[in-house]
């Protein structure tokens, strides 16, 4: 008996081994990437490019759903050549991640003036004819996408707009130059580091035991509620940041709060969002509405959440009724439905 349970331990221990193995070296093959150009370079040979015009990713509609295509060096070096482009341009991309075979993934934006040559933006509708897509907004294609283009084409827009947005040493007024994964950008005259950074903010479902209390804000789709949100302020901490929110947007007091989970978010920019449930005491509801911060809140009953939630298919949201609530991607729709089908009974003091 004993040794069958060490071989049945054994064996465990291997495929427990491999599976940790396989991120590891995944893991360590895009740190290489990042820290050393020339492997970053000879990686761009036998990777695929996801291709963007202004920060829009190139898609193509399949059904209710979009597909990102993708494409190899030698098939952009002559699409650019084409359209009269230095294939110096490919320098613009940035590194997005890799498949377990490490095959590198990479993105470039067709759109933003080249910082690594002369050549100027192309053209979109020429460039959507020539690759038989159409560059959407990605707020708008998120949620029609699947998780892991979405996954790539968030950190990819996320990536290239902070490139476009910090070209100048904030010291020096100096040109930065990127590396060639675009992990960081680095002042030649003074040699700062520029790392890419995303800014936190709590996302916060409220509770007072059967009911959840939902806002909009006024840029909200029409008819659409989430939980509460809002950056964090230097010198906060997550617990701070949370009661600050409600107090604000609400005029509700956090008796707890329970870590939930966290999300990349690239919208307006890129942002860590942190969510939480909070509980309020019951005794203590009485919403007042912070009208420079939200255009409406109010408490939802259990059922009413739970039959929005069965409805919220985004090809169908007229027909929600009177609200509806963030699709299955956005980490709101997460705490709502975690709510739903199990209130948080295990909480921290706040």
């Amino acid at each position: 008996m004993s040794l069958y349970c060490g071989i049945g331990c054994r064996r465990k221990s291997f495929w427990y081994f491999r599976l940790l193995s396989t991120y590891v070296t995944k893991t360590r093959y895009l740190f290489e990437l990042k820290e050393d150009d020339d492997a970053c370079k000879k990686a761009q040979q036998t990777g695929a490019f996801y291709l963007f015009h202004s920060l829009a990713p190139l898609l193509q509609k399949s059904g209710h759903q979009y597909q990102a295509p993708r494409h190899s060096l030698l098939e952009l070096e002559r699409l650019l050549a084409k359209f009269g482009q230095d294939t110096q341009r490919i320098e613009d991309s940035v590194l997005i991640g890799c498949s377990e075979q490490h095959e590198a993934w990479f993105a470039l934006d067709l759109g933003l003036n080249s910082s690594s040559s002369i050549n100027a933006s192309l053209e979109k509708p020429e460039m959507e004819t020539e690759l038989k897509g159409s560059f959407t907004e990605l707020r708008k294609a998120l949620f029609q996408l699947n998780t892991k283009d979405a996954s790539l084409l968030t950190t990819a827009q996320a990536l290239l707009r902070w490139h476009d947005a910090h070209q100048f040493c904030s010291r020096s007024g100096q040109p930065t130059k990127k590396n060639m994964a675009g992990s960081k950008r680095v002042c030649p005259s003074n040699k700062i580091i520029y790392y890419p950074q995303m800014a936190p903010v709590v996302i916060t479902l409220v509770s007072d035991g059967t009911r959840c209390l939902l806002a909009r804000q006024s840029s909200f789709p029409k008819g659409m509620y989430s939980a509460l949100a809002g950056f964090c302020d230097i010198g906060e901490s997550l617990e701070e940041a949370v009661r600050r929110e409600v107090a604000e947007e609400v005029g509700l007091e956090v008796e707890r709060l329970q870590y939930s989970a966290s999300q990349h978010w690239p919208f307006p920019n890129s942002s860590l969002m942190i969510a939480c449930h909070a509980t309020v005491q019951p005794g203590q509801t009485e919403i007042q509405v912070n009208l420079k911060e939200l255009e409406a809140a109010g408490w939802f009953s259990h059922d009413e959440v739970a039959t929005a939630l069965r409805k919220n298919n985004p090809y169908t949201q007229q027909q929600y009724g009177t609200f509806w609530l963030p699709p299955k991607l956005a980490i709101a729709h997460q705490l709502i439905k975690e709510w739903v089908e199990k209130p948080p009974c295990s909480t921290l003091p706040a």
